[in-house]
């Protein structure tokens, strides 16, 4: 028998520190020998069920009370049990042997139901479940950590609250006053507009804006083909309007390409999936993959866009609301941004009512107002006539956790749709506006007055 399995349950026996510290992370399919793995078992339902270790004597009647072992193997169990004596070990170099030998068993074990699944012999899992199941058995470890205490931490607290966080910084001065410097890690952020409105378009301009700052993004996209949101992104970042860019002789479109990876160790990735067919679950397979075979690690993640995303816990032609399916795929996108620590970004429909209003709210979000109950930040992207006749778009908060969502409340940005561009513009000639009073709008030509926005709402 192994010496460290016999150390193991030895341990478990007489040594209760180590019992309380390793006992959460020991699985019963670590131990090779069906003796062994018996004696864990007895052990690990007394420990959970009276929170006490258990003598010898009691882990004998125990195992005689089970009714899947025969005469032989009980002989052999307890022959094990009277084995196991109680000399003291060094608790740190056991539990740091036993953290190995965990790591070393789940390897082993993930290796071979990785065969097992490449061999088509498991109906329940695919191959593309293998990048995950080898990626949690190489994360194998003991985590002491089992929350805060209010009182004793204060330190770490303190600290906490004078470290600057790490954000993804917008390159639109309105979006990084409302965020604080940008959105955080392990978010989910949602931008609410109609059809048409910029919803594609915001999210390719903020993934330039991001790849230009040396950061990795990756754009899923299940709306349009991987050649669509990278032609909006050429038309943004090589400054060619987008009707332009197949007439770019090949030699300058080159240069063009060129010129800008001199300026930027960021890496962009754009991967397509069809429609309603994909969900957290092939998100997760995807990033293993780009982790695996490129060494990719995102820095934000866009996902265009959350509406016609799948869930992995409802079929999409089962009997359930639209409310528990949208607020379902939310969750999981958020529990994929935490797990990966990385901000996400995408994007939801209006309501036919919210279609064209000029003052957008949170119960204008189509199918499921179990969205914005999920989301850290969500804002309306609004469009009307005149502000398209200034060559603007207006954004209007709806849900913040980073900020007051009171203070600028409301705000416009430029926006170029040729070069699939936002902008920083002049708020001052539009305060009346977006204060809900009349104003003039303003030709930028010649900066004269045109018409009023009389009884124009917002």
């Amino acid at each position: 028998m192994d010496k460290v399995e016999i150390l193991i349950l030895r341990n478990l026996l007489h040594n209760e520190e180590y019992i309380r510290k390793v006992i959460p992370f020991i699985k019963s399919d670590y131990f090779e020998d069906s003796n062994q793995k018996i004696v864990f078992e007895e052990i690990l339902k007394f420990v959970q069920e009276y929170n006490q270790p258990i003598t010898k004597e009691a882990l004998c009647i125990e195992i005689e009370n089970r009714q899947d072992i025969n005469d032989t193997s009980f002989k052999e169990i307890i022959s094990l049990v009277g084995s196991l004596g109680d000399e003291p070990t060094e608790n740190n170099w056991l539990t740091d042997t036993t953290e190995k030998w965990c790591r070393d068993r789940a390897i082993y074990l993930a290796l071979m139901e990785s065969i097992h699944i490449a061999d088509g012999k498991d109906e329940k899992k695919n191959r593309d479940s293998i990048p995950s199941i080898l990626s949690d058995a190489l994360a194998v470890s003991f985590d002491t950590h089992i929350g805060h205490d209010y009182l004793l931490d204060y330190e770490q607290r303190y600290e906490s609250y004078h470290k600057k966080e790490e954000k993804i910084e917008f390159d639109l001065e309105y979006f990084n006053k409302i965020t604080k410097g940008g959105i955080p890690n392990k978010t989910l952020n949602i931008a609410l507009a109609g059809t048409g409105v910029g919803k594609s378009l915001f999210m390719c301009h903020v993934a330039s804006s991001v790849l230009l700052q040396g950061r990795n993004v990756l754009y899923i996209t299940l709306e349009m083909a991987e050649e669509r949101i990278a032609e909006r992104i050429d038309a943004n970042l090589l400054n060619v309007p987008i009707q332009d860019i197949a007439d770019l002789p090949k030699q300058m479109f080159e240069n063009k390409v060129t010129n800008l990876s001199k300026k930027t160790q960021g890496t962009l990735i754009i991967k397509e999936y069809p429609t309603a067919s994909a969900h957290a679950g092939h998100f997760k397979s995807l990033l293993n993959e780009l982790a695996l075979k490129k060494s990719f690690h995102p820095d934000i993640i866009f996902i265009d866009y959350l509406n016609i995303c799948a869930s992995s816990r409802y079929r999409g032609g089962s009997n359930i609301n639209s409310y528990t399916f949208v607020k379902s795929i939310a969750e999981e996108l958020r529990g994929l941004a935490v797990e990966f620590n990385v901000p996400i970004v995408s994007a939801t429909q209006t309501t036919r009512s919210g279609y064209g209003s000029s003052d957008v709210e949170l119960t204008d979000t189509s199918e499921s107002f179990g969205l914005p109950a999920t989301a850290d930040l969500m804002f309306a992207l609004i469009s009307t006539e005149e502000l398209e006749e200034l060559g603007q778009i207006l954004v209007k908060q709806l849900k913040n956790r980073y900020n007051d969502p009171t203070i600028h409340k409301r705000f416009v940005v430029g926006i170029d749709r040729a070069k699939m561009r936002l902008y920083d513009c002049e708020q001052s000639a539009q305060q009346d506006i977006l204060d809900n009073k009349q104003e003039e709008e303003y030709d930028f030509e010649d900066r004269k007055p045109k018409k009023t926005f009389e009884g124009f709402k917002f």
